[in-house]
Protein backbone atom coordinates (compact mmCIF):
# COMPACT_ATOMS: atom_id res chain seq x y z
CA UNK A 1 0.00 0.00 0.00
CA UNK A 2 2.24 2.97 -1.76
CA UNK A 3 1.08 6.52 0.71
CA UNK A 4 1.85 9.81 -0.28
CA UNK A 5 1.24 12.88 1.96
CA UNK A 6 1.75 16.45 1.18
CA UNK A 7 0.71 19.92 2.35
CA UNK A 8 -2.11 21.51 -0.29
CA UNK A 9 -0.38 23.01 -2.91
CA UNK A 10 -2.08 25.69 -5.66
CA UNK A 11 -2.29 24.36 -8.93
CA UNK A 12 0.85 22.37 -8.40
CA UNK A 13 3.55 21.29 -11.14
CA UNK A 14 3.18 17.83 -13.16
CA UNK A 15 5.54 16.27 -10.42
CA UNK A 16 3.16 16.28 -7.64
CA UNK A 17 0.80 14.61 -9.69
CA UNK A 18 3.36 12.08 -10.69
CA UNK A 19 2.92 10.97 -6.65
CA UNK A 20 -0.77 10.86 -6.64
CA UNK A 21 -0.40 8.79 -10.03
CA UNK A 22 1.77 6.28 -7.99
CA UNK A 23 -0.10 6.30 -4.70
CA UNK A 24 -2.51 4.31 -3.53
CA UNK A 25 -3.74 6.61 -0.42
CA UNK A 26 -3.05 10.37 -0.89
CA UNK A 27 -3.53 12.56 2.27
CA UNK A 28 -4.24 16.22 2.72
CA UNK A 29 -1.65 17.37 4.86
CA UNK A 30 -3.12 20.83 6.09
CA UNK A 31 -3.13 21.00 9.85
CA UNK A 32 0.82 21.94 9.44
CA UNK A 33 2.19 25.48 9.78
CA UNK A 34 1.68 27.78 7.09
CA UNK A 35 5.09 28.86 5.50
CA UNK A 36 4.96 32.05 3.72
CA UNK A 37 6.97 31.61 0.65
CA UNK A 38 5.64 27.83 -0.48
CA UNK A 39 3.99 26.81 -3.21
CA UNK A 40 0.63 26.85 -0.86
CA UNK A 41 -0.80 29.95 -2.93
CA UNK A 42 1.05 30.45 -5.30
CA UNK A 43 2.29 28.92 -8.66
CA UNK A 44 4.38 29.80 -11.32
CA UNK A 45 3.36 30.34 -15.15
CA UNK A 46 4.89 30.85 -18.46
CA UNK A 47 4.39 34.21 -20.01
CA UNK A 48 5.66 35.94 -22.98
CA UNK A 49 8.17 37.95 -20.51
CA UNK A 50 8.93 34.91 -18.44
CA UNK A 51 8.07 32.90 -15.64
CA UNK A 52 5.32 34.64 -13.49
CA UNK A 53 3.40 34.25 -9.81
CA UNK A 54 -0.23 33.18 -9.77
CA UNK A 55 -0.46 34.05 -6.21
CA UNK A 56 -3.60 34.08 -4.50
CA UNK A 57 -3.55 36.82 -1.74
CA UNK A 58 -4.17 36.09 2.03
CA UNK A 59 -5.43 37.55 5.24
CA UNK A 60 -3.48 38.31 7.72
CA UNK A 61 -1.14 35.50 8.79
CA UNK A 62 -0.70 34.50 12.52
CA UNK A 63 2.94 33.27 13.20
CA UNK A 64 2.27 29.49 13.63
CA UNK A 65 -0.91 29.44 12.03
CA UNK A 66 -2.10 26.09 10.04
CA UNK A 67 -2.72 26.10 6.55
CA UNK A 68 -6.32 25.16 6.99
CA UNK A 69 -6.84 28.12 9.25
CA UNK A 70 -4.96 30.72 6.72
CA UNK A 71 -7.97 32.56 5.28
CA UNK A 72 -8.02 34.02 1.28
CA UNK A 73 -8.59 38.31 1.65
CA UNK A 74 -11.39 38.03 -0.89
CA UNK A 75 -11.27 42.48 -0.70
CA UNK A 76 -9.33 41.91 -4.16
CA UNK A 77 -10.26 40.23 -7.70
CA UNK A 78 -7.56 38.03 -8.05
CA UNK A 79 -9.71 35.41 -9.44
CA UNK A 80 -10.11 38.26 -12.56
CA UNK A 81 -6.93 38.93 -12.68
CA UNK A 82 -5.62 35.42 -12.67
CA UNK A 83 -7.95 34.84 -15.29
CA UNK A 84 -6.49 37.68 -17.30
CA UNK A 85 -3.41 36.67 -16.95
CA UNK A 86 -4.01 32.91 -17.77
CA UNK A 87 -5.71 34.15 -20.92
CA UNK A 88 -3.11 36.45 -22.05
CA UNK A 89 -0.20 33.75 -21.41
CA UNK A 90 -2.09 30.77 -22.89
CA UNK A 91 -4.29 32.08 -25.25
CA UNK A 92 -2.53 30.84 -28.19
CA UNK A 93 -2.20 27.28 -26.81
CA UNK A 94 -3.86 24.50 -28.25
CA UNK A 95 -6.33 23.37 -25.63
CA UNK A 96 -6.56 26.59 -23.87
CA UNK A 97 -10.33 26.53 -23.33
CA UNK A 98 -9.78 22.93 -21.81
CA UNK A 99 -8.08 24.92 -19.46
CA UNK A 100 -9.74 27.63 -18.47
CA UNK A 101 -12.84 25.60 -17.83
CA UNK A 102 -11.29 23.67 -15.42
CA UNK A 103 -10.08 26.79 -13.66
CA UNK A 104 -13.37 28.27 -14.07
CA UNK A 105 -15.03 25.60 -12.55
CA UNK A 106 -12.57 25.79 -9.23
CA UNK A 107 -13.02 29.74 -9.19
CA UNK A 108 -17.03 29.67 -9.38
CA UNK A 109 -17.11 27.58 -5.95
CA UNK A 110 -16.83 30.09 -2.35
CA UNK A 111 -13.26 28.82 -0.40
CA UNK A 112 -12.80 30.25 2.65
CA UNK A 113 -9.39 29.18 3.22
CA UNK A 114 -6.10 28.60 1.15
CA UNK A 115 -6.30 25.10 2.17
CA UNK A 116 -9.70 24.04 0.66
CA UNK A 117 -9.30 26.08 -2.93
CA UNK A 118 -5.39 24.03 -3.20
CA UNK A 119 -7.16 20.63 -2.33
CA UNK A 120 -10.13 22.07 -4.96
CA UNK A 121 -7.60 22.63 -7.35
CA UNK A 122 -6.17 19.65 -7.13
CA UNK A 123 -8.88 17.88 -6.79
CA UNK A 124 -10.19 19.27 -10.45
CA UNK A 125 -6.66 18.41 -11.87
CA UNK A 126 -7.22 14.68 -10.79
CA UNK A 127 -10.65 14.21 -12.44
CA UNK A 128 -9.68 15.95 -15.42
CA UNK A 129 -6.53 13.35 -15.80
CA UNK A 130 -8.61 10.36 -14.29
CA UNK A 131 -6.76 10.70 -11.08
CA UNK A 132 -9.61 10.14 -8.32
CA UNK A 133 -10.12 6.38 -9.56
CA UNK A 134 -8.21 3.88 -7.87
CA UNK A 135 -6.97 5.29 -5.40
CA UNK A 136 -8.22 7.09 -1.55
CA UNK A 137 -7.39 10.53 -0.66
CA UNK A 138 -8.07 11.07 3.14
CA UNK A 139 -7.59 14.71 5.14
CA UNK A 140 -5.43 14.55 8.13
CA UNK A 141 -8.10 16.16 10.67
CA UNK A 142 -10.08 12.61 9.95
CA UNK A 143 -7.53 10.89 11.86
CA UNK A 144 -6.39 12.30 14.59
CA UNK A 145 -3.28 11.87 15.15
CA UNK A 146 -0.78 14.19 17.41
CA UNK A 147 3.09 14.52 17.22
CA UNK A 148 5.38 15.79 14.87
CA UNK A 149 8.24 15.40 12.16
CA UNK A 150 9.34 11.77 10.73
CA UNK A 151 7.28 10.30 14.16
CA UNK A 152 4.17 11.80 12.89
CA UNK A 153 4.30 10.95 9.45
CA UNK A 154 5.17 7.64 9.94
CA UNK A 155 2.03 6.68 12.05
CA UNK A 156 0.04 8.52 8.95
CA UNK A 157 1.34 5.62 6.93
CA UNK A 158 0.24 3.07 9.65
CA UNK A 159 -3.32 4.85 10.12
CA UNK A 160 -3.93 4.50 6.42
CA UNK A 161 -2.77 0.73 6.41
CA UNK A 162 0.77 1.83 4.46
CA UNK A 163 3.86 -0.30 3.81
CA UNK A 164 5.48 1.90 1.17
CA UNK A 165 5.81 5.85 1.72
CA UNK A 166 6.74 8.14 -1.31
CA UNK A 167 7.89 11.97 -1.64
CA UNK A 168 9.67 14.32 -2.64
CA UNK A 169 13.58 15.38 -2.85
CA UNK A 170 12.59 18.05 0.24
CA UNK A 171 12.39 14.87 2.40
CA UNK A 172 15.86 14.04 2.35
CA UNK A 173 16.89 16.13 5.15
CA UNK A 174 14.58 16.21 7.65
CA UNK A 175 13.12 12.48 6.80
CA UNK A 176 14.03 9.35 9.13
CA UNK A 177 14.58 6.59 7.30
CA UNK A 178 16.20 4.20 9.70
CA UNK A 179 12.91 4.57 11.93
CA UNK A 180 10.64 3.62 8.77
CA UNK A 181 12.64 1.18 8.04
CA UNK A 182 12.45 0.12 11.67
CA UNK A 183 8.53 -0.27 11.27
CA UNK A 184 7.82 -1.94 8.21
CA UNK A 185 7.77 0.55 5.95
CA UNK A 186 9.61 1.29 3.22
CA UNK A 187 10.29 5.03 2.01
CA UNK A 188 10.64 5.87 -1.83
CA UNK A 189 12.01 9.35 -3.79
CA UNK A 190 10.37 10.21 -6.79
CA UNK A 191 12.56 9.87 -9.77
CA UNK A 192 11.48 12.86 -11.53
CA UNK A 193 11.34 12.32 -15.34
CA UNK A 194 10.29 16.32 -16.15
CA UNK A 195 9.52 14.79 -19.44
CA UNK A 196 9.26 17.46 -22.19
CA UNK A 197 6.71 18.88 -24.08
CA UNK A 198 5.87 21.64 -26.34
CA UNK A 199 5.09 25.03 -24.67
CA UNK A 200 4.81 28.26 -25.52
CA UNK A 201 7.41 30.99 -24.82
CA UNK A 202 10.38 29.95 -24.95
CA UNK A 203 12.29 26.47 -23.75
CA UNK A 204 10.91 23.81 -21.75
CA UNK A 205 10.46 24.17 -18.13
CA UNK A 206 8.90 21.23 -15.98
CA UNK A 207 8.64 23.59 -13.03
CA UNK A 208 5.44 25.49 -13.54
CA UNK A 209 1.44 24.85 -13.16
CA UNK A 210 -0.08 21.83 -14.61
CA UNK A 211 -1.92 24.67 -16.27
CA UNK A 212 0.76 24.62 -18.55
CA UNK A 213 0.47 20.45 -19.75
CA UNK A 214 -3.33 21.28 -19.63
CA UNK A 215 -3.38 24.04 -22.11
CA UNK A 216 -0.87 22.63 -24.62
CA UNK A 217 -1.25 18.77 -24.26
CA UNK A 218 -4.52 18.74 -23.30
CA UNK A 219 -5.95 15.21 -21.78
CA UNK A 220 -3.04 13.49 -23.89
CA UNK A 221 0.00 15.53 -21.22
CA UNK A 222 -1.77 12.52 -18.89
CA UNK A 223 1.12 9.93 -20.78
CA UNK A 224 3.87 12.66 -19.65
CA UNK A 225 2.66 12.32 -15.91
CA UNK A 226 4.82 8.98 -15.91
CA UNK A 227 7.98 9.30 -13.01
CA UNK A 228 8.40 6.60 -10.93
CA UNK A 229 10.76 5.95 -8.13
CA UNK A 230 13.95 5.16 -6.19
CA UNK A 231 14.54 3.59 -2.62
CA UNK A 232 15.93 5.92 -0.07
CA UNK A 233 19.11 4.13 0.00
CA UNK A 234 20.04 4.70 -3.45
CA UNK A 235 18.53 8.07 -3.94
CA UNK A 236 20.66 9.62 -0.88
CA UNK A 237 23.98 7.72 -2.29
CA UNK A 238 23.63 9.03 -5.34
CA UNK A 239 21.53 11.83 -5.38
Amino acid sequence: MKVVISQPMFFPWVGMFEQIALADVYVHYSDVQFSKGSFTNRVQIKTEKGSHWLTVPLGKVSLGQRINEVRIDDTRAWRADHIRMLLASYGEAPCVDEMMSLVRGVYTRNHETIAELSEASLSAVCDYFDLLRGRRFVHIDALSIPGASSRRVLDVVHAVGGTEYITGHGARNYLDHALFEREGVSVSYMDYRKVPYEQLHGAFTPFVSILDLIANKGKAGRSLICSGTRNWKEFVEHG
